[in-house]
């Protein structure tokens, strides 16, 4: 009903310059920036340059919120949504950003349409909250830009569950196309998840971290960090997994890699599966 309304305040937010000193920052901390080509790079300026403008960001713990940091965020979380046919979560309205690990006070989860307050003592580097904002604690987003091989990263794994939550579920499958591709999607899904479920019980190493074996929707979070973090070794060795993930994200961050001639994941283990 409104959509003219965003439409008009984006317009006018991309009239302004992208600021000269964010090129620096994408440059610097979003690794796949290298491997995309002219056009992509110039979408993705103007997605960060709303995204930016449109959320609503706090500073939590005593920190200070910089350029840095909301570029870094914002350049990463709409790096997912590059190729989508999308209203740039539209279900994120606050980030929420902590300088290091914290213990939420409690956290909304949900699964089949049912809402629940889970009260938590774990140290978290990020969430999701259904119906709610994202929190990001900045220390591990800066550790994963600087150690990208690693294929972990909290800003991919946290908006992949905002894709996830598009439909009011957590249950691991986001909005899909088609009935076609929503069975492919279940079929492949189903059985990546058994696989690493059964391999992280008996102790086996996996490519997948194992985490994503805690249930469908860290299946997909934890799918979607590797996707771009190790996106060659992914389409090595979890093909059919590859596959159906491009078909989402519209991106094929393994052909990037090898059209500019680079290793997107160097020190990646052989004994991994």
């Amino acid at each position: 009903m409104f959509g003219w309304l965003t439409d008009l305040r984006r317009k006018w937010i991309l009239e302004h310059p992208f600021p000269e000193s964010w090129d620096g920052l994408l440059e610097r901390n979003i690794t796949h920036w290298e491997h995309l080509g002219p056009d992509e790079r110039t979408y993705l300026r103007e997605l960060v340059q709303v995204f930016v403008a449109e959320k609503n960001w706090e500073g939590c713990g005593g920190l200070e919120l910089t350029d840095e940091i909301r570029v870094t965020i914002a350049g990463l979380a709409c790096l997912l949504v590059l190729g989508m046919d999308h209203v740039l979560y539209r279900n994120v309205e606050s980030i929420l950003v902590y300088p290091s690990t914290v213990v939420p006070p409690s956290r909304m989860s949900g699964h089949r349409g049912a809402l629940t307050v889970e009260m938590s003592s774990v140290p978290i580097a990020g969430e999701a909250m259904l119906g709610g904002p994202v929190l990001l604690v900045w220390d591990a987003v800066k550790h994963d830009t600087v150690h990208p091989e690693r294929g972990h990263n909290v800003v991919f794994h946290e908006f992949a569950h905002k894709l996830d939550m598009l439909d009011g579920l957590v249950d691991g499958t986001p909005p899909l196309a088609t009935r076609e591709q929503h069975a492919r999607w279940v079929e492949v899904c189903t059985r990546e998840f058994r696989e690493l479920r059964q391999r992280s019980s008996a102790g086996q190493s996996t490519f997948l971290d194992a985490y994503g074996a805690t249930n469908v929707g860290e299946f997909f979070a934890v799918a979607t960090e590797q996707f771009f973090g190790r996106p060659v070794d992914m389409s090595h060795r979890h093909s059919d997994l590859y596959g159906v993930l491009r078909e989402f994200y519209r991106q094929d961050p393994a052909m990037r890699v090898a059209l500019c001639g680079g290793d997107a994941s160097p020190h990646s283990s052989a004994s991994d599966e």
